[in-house]
């Protein structure tokens, strides 16, 4: 068994994450604003894939300052992949989460820097910074929005708030209706803003009640689940399997509210 962390270099960690965040954020925002010159690209055959310079700029500004101050650490980022994946601490980031957002105009976008330390999601931060917002989150320390505690809605059931939902053109897209259908069945309704970031963060801030995915990378929701648990809320075992390079299901609610929608999505939630 290895010895454990310093918890003062673990600090450090957190701390220097979420001034990352914020100037990458803040770095990004100029280009948003001037994005009629924005180069974008396709990834691959999906048209609804997107990538723009701002995101290799901002993961290459991320992974350049995270080096610079824990050089011994790993790294997963959306668009450059792994580096030093068997290290006990290892950076998960999306440099903007919610590209289709960004280029379009809309403001549904953020930074988010997880950091998993022994294979346990540890701390969080996801910076928008359109609405002048940091959600953060460090385990032990609570969850918070700027300087303002976050806690999860304390509702019984779907009928009580608003459910975030999503799916994409990856795998478990076939179970996005049956589930939609069902949740409308129970008095239920939803929103689908375009980041599962932002959305994760959402359900631990409380403004919603849950949020389900049929499928997700983990750069997209790592710094969010961290979150969801430190506000009270419950996570499916999202880094289950290969979860970690590979995605998985996602499920983030209110305590009761889990327990309603896990039995409405069945087994596919743990496929």
């Amino acid at each position: 068994m290895p010895a454990a962390l310093n918890p003062a270099d673990l600090q450090r960690r957190y701390e220097t994450a979420k001034r990352i965040a914020q100037e990458a954020a803040r770095s990004a925002e100029l280009a948003y604003r001037q994005r009629d010159s924005l180069v974008v690209e396709h990834k691959g055959d999906e048209l609804q894939d997107l990538v723009s310079v701002v995101d290799k700029q901002t993961e290459a500004f991320i992974k350049q300052a995270l080096a610079e101050h824990f050089p011994e650490d790993g790294f997963l980022g959306e668009e450059t992949g792994g580096a030093d994946l068997q290290a006990r601490c290892i950076w998960v980031v999306d440099p903007i989460d919610g590209t289709s957002c960004f280029v379009n105009g809309l403001h549904a976008w953020c930074v988010s820097i997880g950091l998993l330390v022994d294979g346990k999601a540890w701390a969080g931060v996801i910076a928008d910074a359109v609405h002048d917002e940091l959600f953060h989150a460090c385990c032990g320390q609570g969850a918070w929005v700027n300087d303002q505690p976050m806690r999860v809605r304390d509702v019984p059931d779907v009928r009580h708030g608003v459910m975030g939902m999503g799916t994409n053109h990856r795998d478990g897209r076939e179970h996005f209706i049956p589930v939609l259908t069902r949740l409308f069945e129970q008095g239920g309704t939803f929103i689908r803003n375009g980041s599962g970031a932002l959305m994760t963060a959402y359900v631990a801030a409380g403004r919603l009640i849950g949020y389900y995915e049929t499928h997700i990378n983990s750069w997209d929701c790592l710094a969010g689940l961290v979150m969801v648990e430190e506000a009270g809320g419950r996570c499916c075992d999202f880094l289950r399997g290969d979860g970690l390079l590979t995605g998985n299901p996602l499920l983030v609610a209110a305590p009761q509210v889990y327990e309603q929608m896990a039995g409405l999505i069945g087994p596919s939630l743990d496929a």
